[in-house]
């Protein structure tokens, strides 16, 4: 694994976005199982500073030159949005059913068409629209019959899907002059270096059983995210973009085999509308 930028792929991008959103729903499990033991502010460190760690061998080997950037300022956007993200995502799957959460997070394609229209001047093909509203009325469908009243948690992982957003937009943009591992590592950095502040009134000295749930956490958040930034850097961000949703098909799974949470037939035509959006979207 090198710092290299890869080459155009639509299937490559394609199956790197669905390889993503699997490891992502993995580290959703993670999460559940540390929600009594350790506190999101603790989690959201522990995450960074060990993804950075698991980053270190090949930052060695390259040396710093393989570290300069001359894009810095976004760098610090993907950072801080990540961490944002980060701490509605993990807050909101600490208190929802998995599956709940992650379809909360998903209005993140929604938004990327029309931030990747506007500051990439990407064009967005009609049948991605078309994805995109297929896509969404999928995941309508699989929150029937719908969601009393708009909680903390609720509103805090819609917030997430929109920061998750410019996340993937900021990623796109980056792709044109940086390597994968650069940004995934400034991503790292910028997000360990951030987290400590809420250390200081909310650090809670994890078990070692903790720690070995936090490493978990971190590999599949860090491999998710190496997957999801070359995948995103193989084609345009409205074509792919909408392959996230494959997360709430992952985390269903996930939540019926690991906490029966029942999967329904709105979850099952749901996540068939959230397939042929994916079709659509790039075909």
């Amino acid at each position: 694994m090198r710092f290299h930028r890869p080459g155009k792929s639509l299937p490559l991008g394609v199956a790197l976005i669905i390889g993503s959103q699997f490891l992502f729903a993995g580290m959703g499990v993670g999460i559940r199982f540390l929600a009594d033991e350790v506190p999101n502010e603790v989690l959201v460190f522990f995450r960074n500073i060990l993804g950075l760690g698991l980053l270190a061998p090949w930052l060695f080997r390259d040396g710093l030159p393989g570290l300069r950037t001359q894009v810095p300022h976004l760098h610090l956007l993907r950072g801080v949005a990540g961490l944002a993200a980060m701490y509605c995502f993990y807050y909101a799957i600490m208190r929802l059913p998995l599956a709940e959460a992650m379809v909360l997070l998903l209005g993140a394609p929604l938004y990327i068409p029309l931030i990747g229209l506007l500051w990439l001047k990407e064009p967005v093909p009609a049948r991605v629209w078309l994805g995109v509203a297929l896509g969404f009325g999928g995941v309508l469908v699989m929150m029937r019959p719908g969601l009393a009243g708009i909680s903390t948690p609720v509103a805090l992982a819609l917030l997430g899907g929109f920061f998750a957003a410019i996340v993937q937009v900021t990623i796109r943009r980056l792709s044109r002059k940086e390597p994968t591992l650069r940004t995934v590592f400034y991503f790292a950095f910028t997000g360990t270096l951030l987290s400590t502040l809420p250390l200081t009134w909310a650090w809670s000295t994890p078990s070692p059983h903790a720690l070995i749930g936090l490493l978990a956490v971190a590999v599949c958040s860090t491999l998710g995210q190496v997957c999801l930034t070359q995948g995103l850097s193989m084609a345009s961000v409205a074509r792919l973009g909408i392959f996230s949703y494959f997360s709430v098909i992952f985390a269903a799974a996930f939540g019926w085999l690991l906490w029966q949470e029942p999967i329904t037939h709105w979850q099952v035509a749901g996540s068939l509308l959230i397939l042929l959006a994916g079709l659509l979207a790039g075909g």
